[in-house]
């Protein structure tokens, strides 16, 4: 304890002040709360890791061993059944790979161009009823999609494009665009006017502007959009289960959901997990490929520069 000196309007008052504490005493608080940091993260990490974990471990289990009850932790021993007999089921896992990555493909792309022209445009340009067209695009976020696949059914009948790949990611595009504009339109906010004023001084016209000036400042935002429309086509089930019924053009996660039933209508468990390894490769190469882009994507347009 040390004596201090406290004054007061009635004069000077003797009192105690507590002493600083010691450099140990601080290294110990700090060691405590980053041990505690750590351990939380290390915990949720393993709690996410753990499903996929137990569904790798469960496709190289025999078909037998991975429907037992109780379930084995770990495989007697390593066998590549389930995956063989995914590889053979109807008409070949190749063409079901084929159909998800062609309507993932061509949805990315559609997302990408029309929510970099409608991102672009929303930011850059001033017209009447800006704002209140772009509040209507967010608006139907709030909309579930689930509601207006019947009206979709019959639209895509109508244009003969029922049962085909480019129908389908048309519908998955119209499902992603307002989320997408939103993003790409925060991220053209986040480039300073500047830069754009002096492409058009050099003699930029606006496409030109846009294409050799704009977009590579805005490359986070679209690898986040990107992987967004993909993530989301890949993955879907219930727009591909109603809109598409010729087999041929089952999309990975409908043949997922018809090979799930084996004899007498048990569930295939180790031809499942077999599968869901198949649809995790693609979403986690290409997340760990464009992490670094997604995280800066997600927060352009956050703060002004």
């Amino acid at each position: 304890m040390m004596l201090g000196r406290i004054e007061g309007f009635g004069g000077v008052v003797r009192g105690r002040t507590e002493a600083p504490p010691s450099r140990l005493v601080l290294w110990w608080r700090r060691w405590g709360v980053n041990a505690a940091y750590y351990g939380l993260c290390t915990v949720l990490l393993l709690m996410f890791l753990f499903p996929i974990a137990w569904s790798l471990l469960t496709s190289f289990e025999t078909a037998r061993e991975a429907s037992a009850s109780p379930p084995a932790y770990w495989p007697s021993r390593f066998s590549i059944e389930n995956y063989r007999n995914l590889a053979n089921y109807g008409e070949g896992i190749g063409r079901y790979v084929w159909n998800s990555g062609s309507v993932a493909l061509l949805t990315v792309i559609g997302t990408l161009v029309l929510a970099t022209l409608g991102g672009y445009g929303f930011s850059r340009f001033r017209f009447p009823g800006r704002n209140a067209l772009f509040m209507l695009i967010l608006a139907t976020l709030m909309i579930p999609f689930q509601s207006i696949l019947n009206p979709l059914f019959i639209l895509l009948r109508l244009l003969h494009l029922q049962d085909t790949h480019l129908g389908l990611a048309l519908v998955y595009t119209t499902f992603q665009l307002p989320f997408a504009v939103f993003m790409m339109r925060n991220a053209f906010d986040a480039v300073p006017i500047e830069i754009e004023e002096a492409a058009v001084l050099d003699g930029c016209s606006p496409t030109g502007t846009l294409l050799r000036v704009m977009l590579p400042l805005v490359g986070p935002g679209l690898a986040t959009v990107g992987l967004f429309a993909f993530f989301g086509s890949w993955n879907e089930l219930l727009a591909a289960l109603i809109l598409v019924s010729d087999s041929r053009a089952y999309t990975l996660p409908v043949m997922l959901l018809n090979a799930q039933s084996g004899q007498l209508g048990a569930v295939n468990w180790g031809l499942m997990q077999a599968g869901i390894v198949l649809t995790i490769i693609p979403c986690a190469a290409l997340f760990l490929l464009l992490q670094r882009y997604y995280i800066s994507g997600l927060v352009a347009g956050a703060i002004k520069g």
